[in-house]
């Protein structure tokens, strides 16, 4: 069967107020861009007339500019889920007093299972980037996976881009598997980094899609370059790594690496590749960024498989060119198989995420500013960090010129546990928290870990609420938080003040 060509505008009138949208992706890799452009002006029409006109998204993740921006800046999105780095939709999300979005933050893993329970109200419709579509049916989709094989299969209605700017030879390098529902739902036959499991495309009948071709550039732009704090980050964790081969705790093979985004993630994986003591390893992940594409030509990377190629433009159009090399030694799968904890715990993989802030028990926020503003989510952190070989989370000591401590008294809003954390590195050093109880915690924290500015009031702290099992005092532990609002800087926290 003939397959159904339209254009972005048709594809957008396909959409109608109050639908579920699922869309293709995994940060602004393999999102869709000319579609949901055409459909925040369709939001700008609607709501001209006075009509009502809002969308359900779903993502693999964050997105582009042209999905999550055009969207909310064109006040066309009543539900967002699960994960956004977009400056707009934040700020849409936060906004309580402007007709805020509905956000549902969730681990990255388990998005594409709960929409096909039904907890999250279905998908309408389907909008993917691909680099091929054929008369058959078989979608192979572009730099990103995300969802796209459960919104594909749900949706009445599958709107294809086919981006012409994507070579048709990244077919091959995606391993698109679904798991089964429980009660049948068996394990997943990844034992290795490199195993193959599923199809290189999404099979999706041919009746529902609809195709706009588009020639959109990847949106990919420039990470922030590793700086003197970052750098020595990096420096901390692979030294630390070192260490514990050196102990016998990591294997002398190393273990497969999973790494957040964002440049201290870059930083951290450029001191692993110049560390000559850390030998060649895996990557297991969601995101595969510019640094481990340059650790894998160096050779410190031998295989890497991961969600999206969550790339600068320049990289990417470096990886097109050098798809042979990758070809073999890459793979990009959905994110409840990227992300999932059963494979976690079976390849012993080590993950590393940043924090927003920790407190000196070792309890992480890696998703609100002082306890009420969302930054972007919990993303695949918690998938990674409750079965992982060694937890590891990374955080510069200190933010806004040294004004704020991420090493806290108590976090204002707690993603991690301590129950999950094991090692906690700023550009001070290393706390182990392994095995030790909440006293020793707190001083290996403050110690290792926090600014040496901070570290008298830390003490003071642990000093003036030593009491049961974990020195909490749940009338001084937002004294850093509750000074900074008040005069602009933690250091003026009073506690006494609060003690009672």
């Amino acid at each position: 069967m003939a397959l159904n060509y339209i254009s972005a505008k048709e594809a957008a009138a396909l959409i109608n107020h109050n639908d579920n949208v699922g869309f293709s992706g995994f940060t602004h890799a393999g999102c869709p861009k000319v579609v949901p452009k055409e459909l925040a002006k369709r939001a700008e029409e609607e709501h001209s007339k006075g009509n009502p006109f809002k969308i359900g998204i779903f993502t693999g993740a964050s997105s582009g500019d042209s999905l999550d921006g055009s969207l909310a800046r064109a006040n066309a999105v009543k539900f967002r889920t699960p994960y956004q780095t977009n400056k707009d939709m934040r700020n849409a999300i936060n906004n309580l007093d402007h007709d805020p979005i509905v956000y549902f933050d969730i681990h990255l893993s388990q998005l594409a299972q709960e929409i096909r329970y039904g907890f999250l109200g279905g998908v309408d419709i389907a909008v993917v980037e691909a680099c091929e579509v054929t008369e058959s049916g078989e979608i192979v989709p572009t730099s990103g996976v995300g969802i796209t094989p459960t919104i594909c299969r749900l949706a009445k209605i599958v709107i294809v881009e086919l981006n012409s700017r994507v070579p048709k030879k990244l077919r091959g390098i995606h391993d698109i598997y679904e798991l089964q529902d429980p009660p049948k739902r068996r394990h997943i036959n990844i034992f290795e980094v490199q195993s193959r499991i599923g199809l290189e495309y999404v099979k999706v009948d041919t009746q529902k899609i609809f195709v706009v071709e588009t020639d959109a550039e990847n949106e990919g732009g420039h990470f922030t370059p590793v700086d003197e704090i970052t750098s020595k980050i990096g420096e901390n964790v692979a030294n630390m790594f070192v260490s514990e081969m050196k102990k016998g705790d990591i294997p002398p093979t190393f273990l497969p690496i999973q790494s957040g985004v964002g440049n201290i993630a870059n930083a951290v994986l450029g001191a692993m590749g110049n560390n000559k003591n850390i030998p060649r390893f895996e990557v297991y992940t969601e995101v595969i960024q510019d640094a481990v594409l340059d650790m894998m030509r160096q050779g410190n990377i031998s295989f890497t498989s991961g969600c999206s190629l969550t790339l600068s433009n320049e990289a990417m159009d470096k990886f097109y060119l050098d798809l042979d090399f990758f070809k073999n030694k890459l793979v990009l799968r959905p994110s409840e198989i990227s992300n999932n904890p059963e494979i976690v715990r079976r390849l012993g993989i080590i993950g590393i995420n940043t924090a927003i802030e920790a407190d000196i028990f070792g309890n992480i926020n890696s998703t609100h500013v002082m306890g009420t503003n969302m930054m972007n989510g919990i993303g695949g952190s918690g998938d990674f960090t409750r079965s992982a070989y060694l937890s590891v989370f990374v955080t510069p000591s200190t933010a806004k010129g040294g004004m704020i401590s991420a090493i806290v008294p108590k976090v204002t809003h707690e993603d991690h546990s301590e129950h999950s954390v094991k090692i906690l590195v700023t550009e001070y050093g290393v706390a182990d928290l392994r095995g030790k109880g909440p006293y020793a915690r707190a001083e290996e924290i403050i110690e290792k870990c926090a600014h040496p500015d901070y570290r008298p009031l830390l003490h003071e702290y642990v000093s003036l609420t030593k009491k049961g099992h974990t020195p909490q005092n749940l009338y001084a532990c937002f004294a850093f938080h509750q000074a900074f609002l008040e005069t602009g800087d933690m250091k003026n926290a009073d506690l006494r003040r609060y003690l009672k």
